[in-house]
């Protein structure tokens, strides 16, 4: 919508924007701060951002940040009022996007040269990403995606990473593992290695927790995508872009019940977790650092919390996958990905809002985001290549560090991250502010480093690797989830409860077959939920599934 900016408006960023830029330290507290709210779909957090961000945006902006969470009837009440937000970020541009355009509700970025003059990094380095949602929207942009790509060739950092714990490895002797089956026994071998874990309680090859799940059993639909290369997250079932076809999660054969008996086959051998249905995440992450599980097909709960709580006792998780296993990873794409930002359409800000948006875009915005204030936790060497700080290595590396020098008294480096939850630029991405470096630390000239203890450096002899995005690509095998526009579709009236019936059948019986004590219980058990799954019913979900397949392989394929 066109919208002329009020000359009150104007005058009060005027001054906002002279404090910030007087001898280039910010507005350092002259001036009443103007608080403006973030309502974001993809946030966990409700209340003031807090920490080194905020002081980094109250320094830099003159500003306060209030962030609104996508809690049950948010939306619906912020459409019914008018008034989204200043800053909006929607986890999609389904149908809450839709509505909120056609209802006048997002700032047109153009309008009176909003875009232009507040947003210039944006204007020059996003256009592909801007003209994609002026497409989208009939030739006005109220939006930019995120996860953008410099190049179309490049693919995100893989988070299927089949981690494993490296040094019970090499005391096995480098057993060759193919399949699913043969993972278990090496798993059973590493149990025969380390019964017990730091604290004298039994070990298991992996845990898992439920607070995840959703139309499936999250970890099992996550095990096919990290084996098969299907995306999980979608529809009622596994997706194959390759092909566009679609396997429902009860298919006799199909990636979902094949991953199902590989947990049960693990839960026979005694090797998974018996506590998995009720763990937390964090209590998952308690054991693991104990040292009481072997495996995780995710970065995010083995290595990442793993590792450096292990250096110096020599016990580390590294990329190991089966042969036959291709991941999925994310391809990567210079129109950006679905979950956008935007600012409101009543918001009395339009331009600040489109100032933060914009320095969120630039590199030094990106880097912020995603390690911490430049100076203190990184910076650029005399060549122009990023690195670390000794500090800024701890924080990243351990969330729960406290913060120091200008920002002693802000908490922890964790209390700071930006708490509205959404990215601009992707990992691998290029920092053009850098001497051709990406913003992902791993790929850092600084980063080369020196393997941390003897068992990484025996992984890297071993695979040849120095990182594991380097060994997830240089294994070959690995399915890319190409970027698409297809928007989900928004399930209603009778068929919402249908769905809700059919996949609480699934993710219940799932978790009783996971704990099935022999083949025949196993049986029974996925018997018995395929039979209460249809009686709810399940083959009108799953003929929805196949034709919103149809539909996303059509738009990818269009893409392409």
């Amino acid at each position: 919508m066109k919208k002329k900016l009020k000359k009150l408006t104007v005058l009060m960023l005027a001054c906002a924007m002279l404090m910030s830029t007087v001898s280039g330290c910010g507005g350092n507290g002259k001036g009443k701060p103007i608080t403006i709210t973030i309502y974001s779909q993809l946030a966990n957090f409700s209340g003031e951002q807090t920490g080194w961000s905020a002081k980094i945006l109250k320094d830099k902006f003159n500003v306060i940040v209030n962030i609104v969470p996508d809690q049950d009837g948010v939306f619906e009440t912020r459409m019914e009022n008018g008034n989204l937000g200043d800053i909006v970020v929607f986890g999609s541009v389904g149908d809450d996007y839709q509505n909120a355009v056609n209802a006048g509700l997002l700032y047109d970025w153009e309008a009176d040269d909003l875009l232009h003059e507040y947003g210039p990094y944006i204007e020059e380095h996003c256009q592909n990403a801007l003209e994609n949602n002026r497409n989208m929207n009939g030739g006005t942009i109220y939006a930019i995606g995120n996860n953008l790509a410099t190049s179309t060739e490049d693919i995100d950092k893989f988070i299927y990473t089949w981690d494993l714990r490296w040094d019970l490895y090499k005391e096995l002797g480098y057993p060759e593992f193919h399949t699913l089956d043969d993972l278990v026994e090496v798993l059973a071998d590493m149990k025969e290695l380390a019964p017990t874990d730091d604290n004298g309680k039994e070990t298991y090859a992996i845990g898992l927790w439920p607070d995840w799940d959703g139309t499936m059993v999250m970890y099992v639909k996550s095990m096919a995508s990290a084996f098969y290369g299907y995306e999980g997250d979608f529809q009622l079932g596994l997706y194959n872009y390759e092909n566009g076809e679609f396997y429902g999660a009860l298919e006799e054969g199909g990636p979902y019940l094949t991953c199902l008996k590989f947990f049960n086959n693990l839960n026979q051998r005694g090797l998974i977790d018996p506590n998995s249905m009720t763990n937390t995440y964090e209590e998952m992450k308690q054991k693991l650092l104990a040292s009481g599980y072997f495996m995780s097909i995710f970065d995010y709960s083995g290595s990442m919390i793993y590792n450096e709580a292990h250096v110096e006792d020599n016990r580390q998780m590294f990329p190991c996958a089966p042969l036959d296993a291709s991941p999925i990873v994310s391809g990567l794409s210079t129109l950006g990905s679905n979950r956008v930002w935007s600012i409101g359409a009543n918001t009395e800000y339009p331009e600040l809002c489109m100032e933060i948006i914009n320095w969120l875009f630039t590199p030094e915005g990106t880097m912020t985001y995603n390690y911490g204030p430049q100076g203190l936790n990184w910076d650029y060497d005399e060549d122009g290549h990023p690195y670390f700080t000794e500090f800024g290595e701890q924080a990243y590396l351990d969330r729960e560090t406290m913060m120091i020098g200008d920002y002693e008294g802000t908490g922890t480096f964790n209390d700071g991250a930006f708490a509205f939850n959404n990215t601009t630029w992707t990992l691998s991405a290029d920092n053009l502010d850098s001497n051709g470096d990406k913003y992902d630390y791993q790929t850092w000239p600084s980063y080369q480093i020196p393997a941390k203890s003897e068992i990484e450096q025996d992984w890297r002899d071993y695979t040849g690797a120095t990182n594991k995005q380097e060994y997830m690509v240089g294994r070959g095998v690995y399915s890319v989830a190409p970027i698409s526009t297809y928007q989900q579709n928004k399930l209603e009236g009778e068929m919402k409860t249908t769905w809700e019936a059919v996949t609480d059948v699934i993710v219940t019986y799932s978790w009783r077959a996971i704990y099935a004590k022999d083949d025949a219980e196993y049986d029974q058990i996925v018997a018995e939920m395929i039979e209460q799954a249809k009686l709810y019913g399940y083959d009108d979900c799953l003929q929805l599934s196949i034709e919103q397949s149809a539909i996303r392989y059509e738009c990818e394929q269009q893409l392409k």
